[in-house]
This record gives C-alpha cells, sequence and structure tokens, in this order.
C-alpha cells in the first residue's frame, strides 16, 4: 500500500503554522519506504512443481489442503516437463493443456482463488523452467555469443516439451517486453485474483562466456571511446586485458539490470503483484541487482550459506524487509542424494545458517505435483516435501519452527553500523575462478560464491555496499549537519567529526574497505565521504579499475589514505556488538528499543556443499562465551547450545537478556 500523502493529515491552515523542523520531520518521514511483508505470515513456502500434464482442479485442492494442514504458508508453482522427459522420450506426446492457453490459464486461475480460501499465497515462476524463454523468442531475440552469429541456448525441458525454445536475450529490453506481454497475459487474471502474488525469476544460467547483444559494440564505444571486438576476438579473459574486461563487465551488468530486472519488477507490478528472485549467478553487480527485486531471494545449498548475507545487504540497502531462500536444494549432492531419506536435523542447521546472514523467509525446494491419494513422484534435485518420505512425520513442527524464527527475523530492521565494500571491481578484473573453485554450472569469480567478511570485524555485523548505495546515502555529521545532499554532490569538509550514513534501512558509522582495484567514482565517493567525516579503514592502496584512466586517480588515493587507516581497530576504537572467541554465526535484527539476535549451532559454520548425510548429529553440548555490548553497556553471555539448538537472544536497552523459546529447538 501506497503511503498517504503527508498533506492529506492537516488541515490546510494548521499545516503551514508548523515550524520548519516539524515540516522536515514529517516530510522525511513521508519519504521512507514502508515495510512490505508481501505475505500474509511467517510461515514457509514450497516450490511445487507442475510436470506438463492435464492438471486436475481435484488434485490442486488435494495438495492445497495438505500444505494448509502441515504448517506450509504458500506456493511458488514452477511448470515444467512431462514425466517421460526423464526416459528421454520424445515420441510419445503427454496430454496436457497447451501452454498458456485458456484452459492452462482456468487451472492456474482456479490454483489461486483455492490458495487464497485457504489462506495461502501463490507465486508464480514467470516462464516454464528456466532461464526465460519459450517457442515465440526469436532468433534476434534470443541470447548472444559473441564472434558466434549461429549461436543458439535451447531450453529442452519446458512445458512445451520435446519442443525446444530460445532463451532469452537478457540485455534486450524489447526482447524481454515482449515475452513478458504473452506471459503476462495469460497469468494476469490468476495475478489479479485475490492477494498479490509474486513473479519469479531463478538464478541466471544463461550461457556468460563471450555473452553479447546486438548493438553492444556500438554502446561500448560511446562509453568508453574504444572498440572492445578486438579484445572479444583474442579473448576477453586473457590476462592482457584485465582493464578492457572491466569495462566490459561492467556495461553488461548496467544491460541486465536495466532491460532485464528493473522491467521484470515493473511487469510485476503492472500485474498487481510484486518481483520475487535470485540474481545469483548473474554478470551484474550483484548488490544492485538483487535491490531491484521486491523479495530478494538466495539459494542453498548450492550456494554456501555465507552467500545469504549479500542478498540481506541488498535488501537492507533498498529499505526491504523480506530475504528469502531456496532452500536445501541438492543438500546431500547432486542431483538426488538420498532422496526421500533426507535428516530433518540436517535440514534445521542449514535454515540456521542461512537465519544467521538474514534470511527470513523459507522456501522450500521442494513438493512434487501428485495426484489425490498418491505420492509417488518425486523432482530430480531436491529434498522431498510429500506424504510419504523420511521428513512426511517431521514436516509440521519442522515448519512451525521455521515460521516462529522468521517471524521474529523480520522484527524493526537488520542492525547496521559497518558497511563493507564488496570488491566487484577485483571479481570482474579476476575473470575465472581457480579450476579447484569451479563447478560444472559456474566459473566466474564475478558469481562471489566464496566471499567471506573479515574475522576482525564480524563482530559488528558488516552490511556490504557498492558504489551505487555509497553514492545514494545519506550522510550526517554527528552533530546533525547534513555533509552530502545524495552522494552525488560535493560535500562540507567538517574537520575531523565523525558522521553517519544513512542507506535504506542502515546506519553506517564505518567503511572497511579491503579491494585491490576501484573504480574511479567510487573512489571519488570515498573521498567525499571520509572528508564529511566517514571513518574509512582502507587495507590495501587501490590500483584504478578499467582500461581508460584518470590523472587524478593517484591524487584521490593519496586522499583517502590520509583521511583513513589500515588498522580497524585504530579506525574503530569502539567494541563490536558481538564478540568472542570463535564466535558461532549470528543475525542481528533491532525493534526500536531491543536487539534480537540469533546464533546458529556452532556446528553450522562446518556446513558446505554437499552436506554429509547426518552431519548434524552429535551428543555433544558446546558452550561459547560472548559478549554483547549494546546500550552502552557490556553484557558477557554463555551461549549454551545442545544438541541441534540454536540460540534466540532478546537484549533490552537496560541490558536485561532473555533467551526466548523456540518451538521443535
Amino acid at each position: 500500500m501506497k503511503p498517504r500523502p503527508i498533506l492529506t493529515f492537516f488541515p490546510l491552515k494548521s499545516f503551514f503554522r508548523l515550524s520548519p523542523f516539524i515540516f522536515c520531520l514529517l516530510l522525511m518521514v513521508s519519504c521512507e519506504n514502508p515495510v512490505q511483508d508481501h505475505y500474509t505470515s511467517s510461515k514457509p513456502l514450497t516450490r511445487w512443481w507442475w510436470f506438463a500434464s492435464e492438471i486436475k482442479k481435484a488434485d490442486v485442492a488435494d495438495q492445497l489442503e495438505w500444505l494448509k494442514a502441515n504448517g506450509f504458508g504458500g506456493v511458488e508453482v514452477a511448470w515444467v516437463y512431462p514425466l517421460n522427459r526423464m526416459q528421454r522420450d520424445t515420441v510419445n506426446t503427454t496430454p496436457k493443456q497447451l501452454w498458456l492457453s485458456e484452459e492452462w490459464g482456468d487451472v492456474v486461475r482456479y490454483c489461486k482463488e483455492y490458495a487464497d480460501s485457504l489462506g495461502l499465497s501463490v507465486d508464480f515462476t514467470f516462464g516454464s523452467l528456466w532461464p526465460f524463454g519459450d517457442l515465440l523468442v526469436k532468433p534476434e531475440e534470443s541470447s548472444k555469443e559473441f564472434g558466434h552469429p549461429e549461436f543458439r541456448q535451447w531450453i529442452s525441458g519446458s512445458w512445451e516439451y520435446p519442443k525446444k525454445g530460445l532463451v532469452l536475450d537478457h540485455l534486450n529490453k524489447e526482447a524481454f517486453l515482449n515475452y513478458a506481454g504473452r506471459t503476462g497475459k495469460a497469468l494476469e487474471p490468476a495475478m489479479k485474483t485475490g492477494r498479490p502474488s509474486g513473479i519469479f525469476v531463478d538464478s541466471w544460467e544463461v550461457e556468460t562466456h563471450n555473452l553479447w547483444t546486438t548493438g553492444f559494440d556500438s554502446i561500448f564505444m560511446a562509453r568508453y571511446g574504444y572498440d572492445i571486438t578486438t579484445c572479444m576476438q583474442s579473448d576477453i579473459l586473457s590476462a592482457d586485458y584485465a582493464g578492457q574486461r572491466y569495462d566490459y563487465m561492467k556495461l553488461i551488468s548496467d544491460l541486465i539490470i536495466k532491460n532485464f530486472y528493473m522491467p521484470f519488477t515493473e511487469k510485476a507490478h503492472e500485474l498487481g503483484g510484486f518481483s520475487r528472485g535470485q540474481c545469483s549467478g548473474s554478470p551484474t553487480d550483484i548488490i544492485s541487482s538483487y535491490a531491484s527485486l521486491d523479495v530478494p531471494e538466495s539459494e542453498a545449498m548450492l550456494y554456501e550459506p555465507y552467500f545469504t548475507r549479500i542478498v540481506a545487504s541488498a535488501a537492507a540497502l533498498a529499505g526491504k524487509n523480506i530475504v528469502s531462500a531456496e532452500t536445501f536444494t541438492c543438500l546431500y549432492g547432486w542431483p538426488r542424494e538420498h532422496m526421500r531419506e533426507e535428516k530433518v536435523t540436517d535440514l534445521k542447521i542449514v535454515a540456521d545458517a542461512l537465519f544467521a546472514h538474514g534470511l527470513n523467509q523459507i522456501v522450500w525446494h521442494g513438493m512434487p505435483f501428485n495426484t489425490k491419494g498418491s505420492d509417488t513422484i518425486s523432482f530430480y534435485a531436491t529434498v522431498h516435501v510429500g506424504k510419504a518420505g523420511a521428513l512426511s512425520k517431521e514436516i509440521p513442527a519442522f515448519n512451525q519452527y521455521l515460521e516462529t524464527l522468521s517471524g521474529y527475523m523480520r522484527k524493526g530492521k537488520s542492525y547496521s553500523d559497518v558497511a563493507i565494500y564488496l570488491p566487484a571491481e577485483d571479481a570482474w578484473i579476476a575473470g575465472e575462478m581457480p579450476k579447484e573453485k569451479q563447478l560444472p554450472w559456474a566459473w566466474g569469480e564475478y558469481e562471489f560464491r566464496y566471499l567471506e567478511v573479515p574475522e576482525e570485524i564480524r563482530g559488528w555485523q558488516p552490511v556490504w555496499i557498492n558504489g551505487e548505495f555509497l553514492k545514494d546515502g545519506r550522510q550526517m555529521t554527528e552533530d546533525g549537519r547534513k555533509t552530502t545532499e545524495d552522494g552525488r554532490k560535493s560535500t562540507t569538509v567538517v574537520g575531523h567529526r565523525s558522521s553517519v550514513l544513512t542507506v535504506g534501512n542502515c546506519k553506517f558509522s564505518a567503511l572497511y574497505v579491503d579491494s585491490k582495484y576501484l573504480d574511479y567514482e567510487v573512489l571519488r565517493t570515498m573521498v567525499s565521504l571520509a572528508e564529511g567525516g566517514m571513518k574509512v579503514c582502507l587495507k590495501q592502496v587501490p590500483e584504478e579499475a578499467g582500461y581508460v584512466k584518470h590523472p587524478e586517480f593517484g591524487s584521490l588515493v593519496k586522499r583517502l589514505k590520509e583521511l583513513s587507516s589500515p588498522d580497524w581497530h585504530r579506525v574503530v576504537p569502539g567494541r563490536p556488538l558481538v564478540e568472542g572467541a570463535d564466535m558461532p554465526w549470528f543475525w542481528a535484527r533491532q525493534d526500536g528499543k531491543e536487539m534480537y539476535i540469533f546464533f546458529a549451532h556452532p556446528v553450522a559454520k562446518e556446513f558446505k556443499y554437499p552436506v554429509r548425510y547426518g552431519q548434524a548429529d552429535t551428543a555433544e553440548t558446546l558452550t561459547k562465551k560472548i559478549s554483547i555490548n549494546f546500550s552502552g553497556k557490556t553484557i558477557p553471555v554463555d551461549l549454551v547450545f545442545k544438541p541441534y539448538q540454536s540460540l534466540l537472544v532478546n537484549v533490552s536497552r537496560s541490558g536485561t537478556v532473555r533467551f526466548l523459546d523456540l518451538p521443535w529447538n
């Protein structure tokens, strides 16, 4: 719901009598982003795979009723191939509603109506399979690779199998709008029925080597003043083209965000809903791309749990309250190790690891469509949600735990004090990951798969930030003087006074920078913030990113060095929110005068892909001695973790610490 205009709250005469101070205060409040929960509860959702077939309403109702009874809050409908594809059968045709037909739309709308009557939410994948594309994508609208005009990336497992469609050119806005027009038209009746629905975009999965679009060379020339095609012909990933590679990646990122992610959110709003999605794997400025979505979504375990901090950071910077995660994917390995034998204790530790990095909405991965009275069909790469299998008896109690913890982790706002610069420049210039870190589906450093916060600042719960949000922040000195208008205008130098940078839901007193390379504009912003009183820890002397250099880069680096220190404890002499030896992963939310801090069981730090079957099993009780520094008080706390247990702590302004009960914990 949009905030009401400020003028409607007051009679006109009284309004003009308000003091300038009150006027400014009210204007600031009216301009803040309203909290958008998007979902009626904090209950988990589940992805629900509809295999191409004749979907019957009675079967839809049966599974929705089971989900309601087992503690789920809703579904994300994902349309995929017919089951005979798993036998590579391209001859026999499975009877099914035609894709995007009126008959198809009728059962989709029924799903939405019936779910709404049960109090369940329904989101929709914005297409069939992934990435986006269909049979009507023309070659000129399809994904492109430099130097290979014959290149085609096909979707071979969609609802329309055995027919194949082309993957959309994600750098081409017109191509997306054409695709979105036909997909949105078919979904519109369901989207505009009942409560708002989300439309969902999955992780990237577009071929990224030598990614290209029509006219890219001209756009590049206009922006950077040189021809990129020579570098592309030789090999843009070679060490010889480090500067050019940065420029290439920067433009690729801008085009994807401007022509795909932002129009995707606009289309969601046009349909009366909201956007939810994963930008993981995309060759973009990952914070800006995630911030363009209404509900940014992480993924585990194909991404390590700490990747979620990047997603939660984007949400906090953009003033968004919900951070979801596709959870439990390929838990024990690719694609279906221990299918229907999953251990709920392993699932709990995975979920807790995500909560301890900013998650507050679980999306199970997931539930296959089954007909009434059966649960024999499985999806190939997931834990199994259904009436049969090892998890079936555990799901209701486990979901209650997930719901309760998600609710607590939505209170107030994510705690923030320290911003840490996300080194996109380093990743884009590095190009490929070391071979030992690559996966069959992941090769580029741009994915930030293995980026963790430094141990020396972890107790401050640092929030990742990029150049866009550093620029857009609002800087104020401790005495309330404004030092920047919007980050784009010149600053007023205020001696050595410290200042606070407000960005979205965050307030930062310090900036931590550990980048080998910096973009020229980003460096200018950092100098401006430092001159305005921002405390900066500069861990190394940066070089300029990009091929075209700026003569004044060196003098700006010199100025930033004068205003900063490489010693974190000299920059921030105070104490962190949480301190202690070998701290468990945690996440804090500040709600007015109270702090909620969730500590994952220490074993969560050992959970990496793939999880070892039964890895959570332990009979040992572990104790971690920490201190919590809040509201001017230092409070010693013993964290006593029983087997499988994580802890939720409430801290008041007076220094009172309470351990909150969590069901099934």
